[in-house]
């Protein structure tokens, strides 16, 4: 049952580090309106959800839903969604074992 929660966690993660990216993050955000951020939010609520089933750690998907809400800040998005990728990246691989 491990294994979707890990896997989400590693989707996330792949979407944090995508949204990381300077300027291609940021066009992409304002680009879909800002929606992409709302997607993310239910992203990481799944996430959470799975990872409290799983009895794994939460921290890393919550770190996720403040970021989804913070984002709509430029440089302080930027900076969460590095951040959260790398918290994601961490959890995931310290959820295998």
């Amino acid at each position: 049952m491990k294994n979707y929660s890990t896997g989400m966690k590693w989707i996330t993660a792949i979407a944090e580090g995508f949204l990381a990216i300077p300027i291609i993050g940021g066009v992409f955000v304002i680009s879909s309106g800002y929606s992409v951020l709302g997607v993310m939010f239910v992203l990481h609520a799944i996430t959470l959800l799975l990872s409290i089933r799983d009895m794994q750690g939460k921290a890393a998907p919550i770190l996720g839903l403040v970021t989804s809400i913070v984002s709509a800040i430029p440089f302080i998005g930027w900076f969460m969604h590095l951040l959260t990728a790398g918290a994601l990246v961490m959890s995931a691989i310290t959820s295998r074992r």
